[in-house]
């Protein structure tokens, strides 16, 4: 099962489609936790299986919690910022939109305990299989709702309210927290 993460499409020059882009990864790599799961059903892991669980156990481990910090540290308090009148509906749903972060992180964190489990002794016991499966559920249940709202109404609405410069910052933000150089993202070189 070859892992195919996807071309990166966007830049740190057009941080909401960077954000967006992150959100087809959380796709994929789910799908990928979900196919390991119920092909192996907490037996041994192929090779192939295993190096999939290890790259999405990796993925949802580091880069999923600088997606969630882009829009609570960045990209959330630059909308509340905003003293609109049509923004009320808008906070409430970012809240909510946090609280799923929060709850999402849970699971993760729990997937990534028996992951790493069954990556070190090839094999999940029923009880630990099955709640591997139910995490996955819980994911299943949680993101496609949580990630159309997102892309529905957080950040059309951010790209037509926030400045250049508002966004610019967003970017740099997120290049910071990557590591990445921003200029060069910026410039589209990378």
């Amino acid at each position: 099962m070859p892992v195919t993460i996807g071309a990166k499409e966007s830049t740190f020059a057009d941080p909401l489609g960077l954000l967006t882009d992150c959100h087809r990864r959380i796709e994929r790599f789910l799908a990928v936790l979900r196919t390991v799961a119920e092909q192996n059903s907490g037996g041994p892991l192929t090779p192939e299986h295993a190096t999939a669980l290890e790259a999405a156990l990796n993925y949802f481990r580091d880069a999923a919690p600088k997606h969630h910090a882009d829009e609570e540290q960045d990209l959330f308090p630059q909308l509340r910022a905003l003293d609109r009148p049509e923004t009320e509906a808008l906070f409430r749903r970012m809240a909510e939109l946090e609280q799923q972060h929060r709850a999402a992180a849970l699971c993760h964190a729990e997937l990534d305990s028996l992951g790493r489990r069954w990556l070190a002794e090839n094999h999940l016991s029923e009880p630990d299989a099955a709640r591997f499966k139910d995490r996955i559920a819980a994911l299943d249940s949680l993101y496609p709702a949580h990630i159309a709202h997102e892309e529905s109404e957080v950040f059309p609405f951010a790209r037509a309210a926030l400045s250049d410069n508002a966004k610019q910052i967003l970017g740099r933000h997120m290049a910071e927290r990557r590591g990445a150089p921003f200029e060069a993202a910026w410039r589209g070189e990378s």
